[in-house]
């Protein structure tokens, strides 16, 4: 948008965790986390039942990726017949198997991103420095959360159901104000260090609309403000995850910026972004039987230098 003003003007006085926990930190708020907040989430198992949050990769519905981004291609490359010409692999025993690849954007399915995924002003994540994405992100790339793992407590906002909607409105904004009243109306208490899971259910109009739901693409999703900002600091929040494929507003109504708070909330505060997550079944579940908070367990794989991995949660009650 030509008419939106730089970044660098907008998050002017947005506050950074930077140098908090080091100059060489590269999981930021995750550090949260401490072997406390995972016994506190673990207090929050009361049932045993399991929900597994990645949309599938290969849906015959269709993937639902960012604009430019491509699905999934995966590619059988053995099967049984394979074993019907000549030069197939031959072991001992008769040993026949099955053998395929995939070919995928690694933020093309629920995924976390690295913290050095986005920047402005010529600087990641803990200031350093953008050129060392150059080829491959040498810091601040999704490795370091791979191998730390997020656990913790997690609290799901059912936006939709609070709004009285199947799904949220393209373009439709919520503010952090709208997600405590949506969790008083859920009966909890966003606590600090929670895990705060936001559904939107807007991806189900991806499925109904086809190539249709990217025309005038504006996700619904959390607005830009400083007060969000700064409540996101103060209640230290290690983690954002929702339904949607960026986890916020597309398209800012306020000053036109696409994407502030990946900037405001994972380039300056540290916080993982964790997106495209399926929470149609822990939704329906939740509103059953009125628990909304769960053991948050969680790891993209650990890839060497990558912008950002594929992950499959668990919300565990």
């Amino acid at each position: 948008m030509p008419d939106a003003p730089d970044m660098t003007e907008v998050l002017a006085d947005a506050p950074t965790n930077w140098g908090k926990w080091g100059e060489d930190d590269e999981v930021g708020s995750l550090n949260y986390l401490t072997p406390d907040e995972v016994l506190r989430g673990i207090r929050h198992v009361r049932q045993g039942k399991v929900f597994p949050l990645q949309r599938l990769i290969g849906d015959p519905k269709g993937d639902p990726v960012w604009p430019g981004r491509t699905p999934a291609e995966r590619t059988q490359v053995l099967d049984e017949s394979s074993w019907d010409a000549d030069g197939a692999p031959q072991f001992p025993g008769g040993l026949h198997y099955a053998d395929d690849k995939i070919n995928a954007y690694l933020q093309g399915s629920t995924q976390y991103d690295a913290l050095g995924h986005v920047w402005y002003g010529g600087k990641i994540w803990n200031g350093y420095d953008a050129r060392t994405t150059v080829g491959g992100m040498d810091r601040a790339s999704v490795e370091p959360i791979a191998r730390r793992g997020v656990v913790g407590r997690g609290i799901l906002l059912d936006m939709a159901r609070f709004r009285g909607k199947p799904t949220l409105d393209k373009g439709e904004t919520f503010t952090h104000e709208d997600l405590v009243a949506c969790a008083q109306a859920q009966g909890v208490t966003i606590e600090n260090c929670d895990v705060l899971v936001v559904r939107t259910n807007f991806l189900q109009l991806f499925h109904e609309q086809g190539d249709a739901f990217y025309e005038g693409f504006n996700e619904p999703g959390l607005v830009y403000s400083p007060e969000l900002v700064r409540w996101f600091q103060d209640m230290e929040i290690p983690n954002l995850a929702t339904d949607t494929i960026a986890n916020e507003v597309t398209y800012d109504p306020n000053n036109g910026t696409a994407l502030p708070l990946h900037c405001a909330l994972m380039r300056n505060l540290g916080i993982a972004l964790t997106e495209i997550c399926d929470l149609e079944e822990l939704a329906a579940d939740c509103a059953e039987d009125g628990q909304y908070t769960f053991l948050w367990a969680a790891a993209p794989l650990k890839i060497h230098l990558a912008a950002g991995s594929p992950a499959n949660p668990l919300a565990i009650k």
